[in-house]
């Protein structure tokens, strides 16, 4: 039994000793008292065991590839118990940065020239104490996407690395540009759409590792990025596979979740105001281009991309923007094995916009499709401290593709 799931024995000892010590310290006098709060609690663990934990969606088109995943990743065929206390997926989405530990990594940075003279800062986790691969030629390597203003200082980057320790594996972590402390060497950034320094950096490492297994893992904004390049490459492309988690799949559907009220008062005025904070430090280099008074009034993503990252990467309108980062629209052109995790509550990426029917137009393409989870959230146990569910499907995929990749298309 995996070590963070919860079945409903676990659910109803947890409940049985919390039900006693209340008692003990006489907060419910009355057998009345007492039957209200067993009844509550009854109640509350029948409708969590028979509408909330729930198995996930495979959607997959490649009966092998299927067949794979239950063999190597189990984990995306077994139940999933989202925290009993908050598995509604904002609750989710806000409390995971809070909740989750921060394992100690110590890394080595370094900052990559591009040919428009930018720079990009790659933190790297060389893990040269591996005992399972202590040949540093042939350590598989995971290339890991941050989401749209994380960098490698993220929690759930964090816990991926520690993953990745614990098999032997060496990991380095793609700081967008401008975001992890480094200088604009030039009036650019980055977007979802634009793969060119997702490119280069792909390049790069495996000029330093060809002999090494390549693999790569995006959450979120990282995620579409990633899909995006796999989209456009096909299978022209040095990585072996790749984990996408958290990804927006339509921008229009996602921009449209986020400006309702309540997602916009919990989520969007907040995001938008990290992304003018990540370039108000380079203001003085983008007020070359740019009006930086109008960018820094924007209230929402969407005015946000409007005057400023739609116009730095010379789409006509935003919408043509929103067109081109849809990883939806490239799908159909992915040519590695591809595994995805959303949640279908997740407000960043609503169900609906998931585009189930095309994944199953693409042998390459499996998604994993949790009723609970929230955006990077995929939180379990009763206090999810360490281990979340995404954090076991990452270990469990990039497992299986390195140590038994070659038998994913001959099962």
């Amino acid at each position: 039994r995996p070590a963070c799931a919860m079945d409903w024995q676990v659910l109803t000892r947890e409940l049985s000793l919390y039900l006693e010590s209340q008692v003990r310290v006489g907060l419910f006098g009355s057998g009345v008292g007492l039957s209200l709060v067993l009844g509550f609690g009854v109640a509350y663990a029948c409708y969590y065991l028979s509408s909330i934990a729930k198995k996930p969606q495979l959607v997959a088109s490649n009966d092998r590839f299927c067949r794979f995943l239950e063999e190597y990743c189990p984990v995306v065929t077994e139940t999933y118990y989202p925290t009993i206390w908050c598995w509604e997926g904002r609750v989710q989405t806000l409390l995971r940065p809070f909740i989750t530990s921060r394992p100690q990594v110590q890394y080595r940075n370094e900052l990559i020239k591009t040919a428009d003279g930018g720079q990009i800062s790659l933190d790297w986790f060389d893990n040269n104490d591996s005992l399972y691969y202590p040949d540093a030629s042939t350590r598989p390597t995971v290339l890991l996407l941050p989401g749209l203003t994380g960098t490698s200082k993220e929690s759930y980057i964090l816990h991926m690395i520690h993953q990745s320790d614990t098999l032997g594996y060496r990991c380095v972590v793609f700081n967008n540009r401008g975001i992890a402390g480094e200088d604009l060497l030039t009036p650019r950034t980055y977007c979802a759409a634009n793969t060119e320094d997702l490119e280069a950096v792909i390049h790069h490492v495996h000029s330093l590792h060809p002999a090494a297994p390549f693999m790569a893992a995006g959450v979120s904004m990282g995620g579409m990025l990633l899909l995006n390049y796999l989209g456009k490459t096909g299978r022209d492309t040095p990585l072996m596979a790749a984990a996408i988690f958290s990804a927006g799949w339509n921008v229009f559907e996602s921009v449209e979740s986020l400006e309702k009220p309540l997602n916009w008062l919990l989520f969007n005025y907040y995001l938008t105001t990290c992304l003018q904070s990540s370039i108000s430090r380079h203001r003085q280099m983008l007020e070359k281009l740019f009006d930086m008074d109008l960018v820094m009034k924007a209230r929402t993503v969407r005015e946000f991309d409007k005057q400023f990252t739609s116009v730095m990467f010379g789409y006509r309108t935003i919408d043509d923007y929103y067109e081109d980062a849809s990883p939806c629209r490239k799908l159909k052109s992915v040519g590695i094995p591809v595994l995805c995790l959303n949640s279908l509550d997740d407000v960043f990426s609503p169900g609906h916009a998931i585009p189930v029917e095309t994944a199953k137009q693409n042998a390459n393409v499996a998604l994993v499709l949790t009723s609970c989870g929230g955006h990077i959230g995929f939180l379990e146990g009763i206090w999810p401290k360490k281990c979340t569910y995404m954090d076991r499907v990452f270990k469990q995929f990039v497992q299986a593709m390195f140590e038994h990749g070659d038998k994913i298309f001959s099962m």
